[in-house]
């Protein structure tokens, strides 16, 4: 295959800026989790599975763009990309959800009135069955909202950009 063409090179600028931002943002989360301290909760890192599967499919569309493939191959792989991302817009306002007490959240990872321990046995017994974060809690919110909130613009961002870049390579 030859080297991209100029028109090939501006298609090559969407999949390398949502892969990018991709990579950007599960990276943040993972400062966040290793060096910040903050420990994710199951519905955060579930919310993350969308960029950990986004990201390969973003390196073969790069990859497809930069080596002149069919630009439908690219587009394709852009809007699966975009569909990734709404689906984890949509986990975001999930999880956002159960932190502001909107709906409840699953019951393996929401705290319960009454769910404390009572007896130093219990106490015991629950050290057997620790859990991580409450996904009902926000651990840090900036500019008011939480990370589930601050993935959720995320998210419709880099679906607008696959979006956009699935049409130009159209």
């Amino acid at each position: 295959m030859a080297l991209a063409t100029t028109g090939q090179n501006f298609r090559l600028g969407f999949p390398l800026l949502v892969t990018l931002g991709m990579a950007a943002t599960v990276g943040g989360a993972l400062v966040f989790e290793h060096m910040g301290g903050y420990m994710p909760c199951h519905l955060c890192l579930l919310e993350r599975d969308p960029y950990y599967y986004g990201i390969p499919v973003g390196i073969v569309a790069t990859i497809t763009a930069a080596a002149g493939f069919s630009p439908k191959i690219t587009r394709a792989l852009l809007v699966v990309i975009a569909v990734m991302m709404v689906v984890g817009a949509g986990m975001g306002i999930y999880h956002a959800g159960v932190e502001w007490g909107f709906w409840a959240g699953p019951s393996s990872c929401t705290s319960t009135p009454g769910s404390a321990t009572t007896s130093a046995g219990d106490l015991l017994s629950s050290l057997n069955a620790v859990h991580g974060p409450q996904c009902d809690q926000a651990a840090l919110r900036i500019l008011g909202l939480s990370l589930a909130g601050w993935n959720v613009i995320t998210s419709v961002v880099l679906a607008v950009i696959a979006f956009a870049g699935a049409k130009k390579a159209a």
